[in-house]
């Protein structure tokens, strides 16, 4: 029987996904969106773990998927690359069966009050108890699809949706995330809400995920103002304004590879 969560902890390094965790593309491969939280969790507790840390905030973090995320336990290392009292990098890096299957790179910088010239974000969206609940899992498949409360503005249209997503499940059993780690646990849902092509006749999954952030998030809502585009040589561009319930907080871009889905 499955926990109510995405992950349960086997030891400081490693983690087993449970069904909730399931992909889209492929339901016996684990969905990167929770992943990408898992990793932020992982930076949390390095972090943590070190005196001083606490002045620093994650301001960026690109991830790059280099393999298949299989549906198995997986161990995720973390490592300062650029050490720094105002400004550091850090690399977390994903292991399955021993194989580095995600990278990502975390630019930290000192958390400072800027709040007299703070600005220039785009405006808030409608709160997302003023809008219905939306079946995402008619459209994808997988255990993360499921788990989803997803609340678009509008009717889905093709390349374009804004949507708030939430989801009542913990991101590890018995164990607290941080209101960021939590946040992205979502952002990758980014490419599946604003489908240009039925994903039964396409397949446009990322290769990446970059969010940068201009401010800490808020609340259990993701906000996804998202604009998906294909070119006409196999590259697609899934890119978000990223909000709280209080406003934006960032942006987010996702990498595709826009290919036909095969006959057999």
């Amino acid at each position: 029987m499955n926990s109510g969560s995405y992950y349960e902890r086997i030891d400081d390094h490693r983690y087993k996904p449970t069904s909730h965790a399931g992909g889209a593309w492929t339901t016996d491969e684990q969905h990167f969106s929770p992943l990408g939280g898992l990793v932020v969790h992982a930076i949390d507790r390095h972090l943590a773990a070190r005196p001083g840390a606490d002045g620093l905030v994650l301001s960026r973090i690109s991830y790059d998927i280099l393999g298949r995320l299989a549906l198995d336990e997986c161990e995720i290392r973390v490592d300062v690359v650029r050490p720094g009292r105002t400004i550091e990098l850090l690399e977390a890096v994903v292991l399955i069966a021993g194989r580095p299957v995600v990278r990502a790179r975390a630019w930290l910088l000192a958390a400072l009050d800027t709040g007299a010239v703070a600005g220039g974000a785009e405006a808030v969206l409608p709160p997302p108890g003023s809008v219905e609940r939306w079946p995402m899992s008619e459209v994808w498949p997988g255990g993360y699809i499921a788990s989803l409360d997803v609340r678009p503005l509008a009717p889905p249209r093709a390349g374009r949706t804004t949507a708030w997503i939430s989801t009542p499940l913990a991101l590890v059993a018995g164990e607290p995330s941080s209101p960021l780690a939590s946040f992205l646990a979502l952002v990758d849902t980014a490419n599946g809400i604003a489908v240009r092509q039925p994903p039964t006749q396409w397949m446009f999954p990322n290769v990446d995920l970059t969010v940068h952030l201009h401010r800490r998030p808020v609340g259990e809502w993701t906000g996804l103002d998202t604009t998906v585009v294909f070119g006409p040589t196999g590259q697609g561009v899934t890119s978000t304004v990223l909000h709280d319930v209080e406003g934006a907080i960032g942006h987010a871009q996702q990498l595709l590879t826009v290919r036909p889905q095969s006959d057999g």
